[in-house]
């Protein structure tokens, strides 16, 4: 078993002091995994993302209960730039680029943390225009006048300028064609093997998540329902019919289906 990189442990978040929202979620990423998190809109996986890397507090939200655990070290008080310099870096939902700003120094954006002198950071950008040819194209132009494609791609290159050990992505395929959508899951697998990137993605689009993670958390109502490797979840018939648009019937949710009892040793 590959180490551990991050040991998420029974945690409950609350927005605005009453809104129970993870209702003591567990998970773990080893280091180097590709690791999913998947269900439907609401489902909470926006807000697992958020209590990793720390973002809640800005969304008045708060982990009331169990542990995060990066490399065994508890990181629920760190502030986001702690979390940066420990190799965490959130890619955030809806491709969040600086409008104004050139593809290029939207991507200079991500280094800002290094302290490794120019030419490393130098080194960083060209090995991401190599991942990214479009990027290198458009590099001056304005991001607000490129694609959606392209800007969920300058989301991801400002992420990689900062060296990362882990990226958070959350809903990379949103909103975006289907051969981009392949185009993105298909550098996030070239990071991940090449340089050795460990992603928890958070995402929708079960059968793309599921073609490209090693491991799976399907998420319902703030609970993980179901877990497992990937190409275990996409042979999964009750995961096929809910997840993956293969079966008929209209039921709406995962616990009504006979065989969910047999899941309540998923449940926290």
């Amino acid at each position: 078993m590959s180490n551990i990189l991050l040991n998420v442990n029974g945690i409950e978040v609350i927005y605005n002091h009453v809104i129970l929202v993870l209702k003591g979620v567990s998970l773990q990423v080893p280091e180097g995994g590709v690791v999913a998190i998947l269900g439907g809109n609401g489902a909470g996986k926006t807000t697992t993302l958020r209590a990793v890397s720390n973002l809640l507090a800005g969304e008045r939200g708060e982990v009331t209960k169990g542990s995060i655990e990066l490399r065994g070290e508890r990181i629920e008080k760190l502030s986001t730039s702690e979390m940066v310099n420990r190799g965490v870096i959130q890619v955030m939902e809806g491709r969040h680029c600086f409008a104004h700003l050139s593809i290029e120094d939207n991507l200079m954006a991500g280094a800002y943390t290094r302290k490794d002198g120019k030419a490393a950071v130098a080194a960083t950008l060209e090995k991401v225009y190599n991942y990214f040819p479009r990027l290198k194209t458009r590099r001056t132009s304005q991001a607000a006048y490129t694609s959606g494609g392209e800007q969920q791609m300058c989301a991801i290159g400002r992420a990689l300028m900062a060296n990362p050990k882990m990226v958070l992505l959350d809903e990379p395929s949103m909103g975006l064609a289907p051969q981009i959508v392949e185009e993105v899951f298909e550098i996030v697998k070239d990071l991940n093997q090449r340089e050795g990137v460990t992603f928890l993605l958070a995402e929708q689009n079960t059968n793309m998540a599921l073609r490209y993670s090693d491991h799976g958390y399907i998420l319902e109502s703030g609970r993980i329902v179901m877990e497992g490797a990937a190409k275990d979840l996409r042979e999964n018939e009750d995961v096929k019919e809910f997840y993956l648009g293969m079966g008929g019937g209209d039921r709406k949710s995962f616990r009504d289906v006979k065989s969910y009892k047999r899941r309540k040793r998923w449940l926290s």
